[in-house]
């Protein structure tokens, strides 16, 4: 006898109310229950219908992603979403057919799928440039020009900023850079750790009232938390506005691990003019104007473990996020978020600091698919683990 997949009744085949879904005949006791089945199935028919026009995302990917791993919940979302899908030995299992809709694996809880809980929320994205001739930053070199908006104007005292060791080439160094010639300084970016809160800590107790602070999601949580905290540091931060303009951060790697592995190819520090990582590669372009591409796995070892259980691809609690991931070449991505992150970026532009577009749906679309990797880099660390 068929079960009313509504109120949960047994009923006869011979009711006169049921519908047909997917090839299979639903059985209902009244036409209340059929009425709210044929809605939630009317719903679930647009759902898909708008996701087919995304990318095509099949059970396999949830099977991957969640169920092996073992961080499924056992909610039965997927299998609410799906026909085709049951619960069998406290795993969701596939039972027929996968057209790849990605209803299951937008419904499940554990999927990271919208744009605020991949990137965080914000007011508006830009792809951006510097309006200034003199600055060759990495990218864009839109965080230069901004900072160099900000001291001009007198709305902030100082920067927190990251420069080269004179002594150690590309060895990072922070600096609370007071002059427009030190901002310059720190412009392009080094992909070794920079240890940027002694610097906003030095800054902080020598009465600077404003501040601006750039560093990688990390340290832009660390200040979070040091604005918040009520252990040490609130008497501090209450004499400092900090301005949080956070970097783009896939990976960072150890510093001589770096000078290692240019060294065995005969590069040495102090003939490179810039690096960036690009599409899995390390990209390094020496003063003489030659340019050497290498794998990024050339530097696995090398990487810094607490990036591999970092999430935050884009800096989500800074007031401004920046990153070359979605722009074309030669731009910059800008995330303007808080209210004063917004508002200064778009006096930098009305004042001839910074050029600035709003960023595409397409161009969008690759920040999100970056950051959907590095949140899902967990669940792969607890797949190899099991393996």
């Amino acid at each position: 006898m068929p079960l009313d997949p509504i109120c949960k009744k047994i009923i006869s085949r011979d009711t006169e109310y049921f519908s047909d879904y997917g090839g299979k005949n639903y059985y209902f006791c009244s036409s209340e229950c059929k009425h709210k089945f044929d809605a939630l199935e009317k719903s679930v028919i647009r759902l898909k219908r708008n996701l087919s026009e995304k990318e095509k995302i099949s059970f396999g990917k949830l099977k991957r992603d969640i169920i092996k791993p073992g961080i499924c919940t056992l909610c039965g979302a997927c299998a609410a979403s799906c026909e085709y899908i049951t619960i069998k030995d406290e795993k969701p299992e596939l039972i027929g057919p996968c057209k790849a809709c990605g209803v299951c694996y937008y419904q499940c809880p554990r999927t990271i799928t919208t744009e605020e809980g991949l990137i965080g929320s914000f007011r508006y994205a830009y792809a951006a440039q510097s309006a200034i001739p003199e600055i060759k930053g990495q990218d864009g070199g839109v965080v230069t020009s901004l900072l160099l908006y900000a001291l001009d104007e007198g709305l902030i005292d100082c920067a927190v900023v990251t420069v080269h060791s004179e002594e150690e080439p590309w060895k990072p160094v922070p600096i609370v850079a007071k002059t427009r010639e030190e901002i310059l300084k720190s412009s392009g970016s080094i992909y070794s750790h920079s240890m940027t809160l002694e610097a906003l800590m030095s800054a902080v107790k020598q009465g600077m009232n404003s501040v601006a602070f750039v560093g990688t999601s990390c340290n832009i949580d660390a200040v979070t938390k040091m604005q918040k905290s009520s252990y040490g540091f609130l008497h501090l931060f209450m004499r400092a506005k900090v301005l949080k303009l956070g970097l783009f951060c896939m990976d960072t790697f150890a510093y001589e691990g770096i000078k290692a592995v240019l060294e065995s190819y005969g590069i040495t520090l102090d003939n490179v003019d810039a690096m960036k990582i690009r599409k899995g590669k390390f990209e390094v372009a020496l003063k003489d104007g030659k340019e050497h591409i290498f794998k990024l796995s050339e530097f696995d070892e090398y990487r810094s473990s607490s990036c591999r259980f970092c999430t935050d691809l884009t800096a989500e609690n800074s007031d401004i996020s920046f990153g070359g991931v979605g722009s074309p070449r030669g731009y910059t991505t800008v995330l303007a978020r808080s209210a004063i992150g917004y508002e200064i970026f778009n006096e930098a532009i009305d004042n001839g600091y910074i050029e600035a577009r709003q960023l595409t749906d397409d161009e969008l679309e690759k920040v999100l698919n970056l950051a959907k990797m590095k949140k899902v880099q967990m669940y792969d660390l607890h797949r190899r683990q099991k393996t």
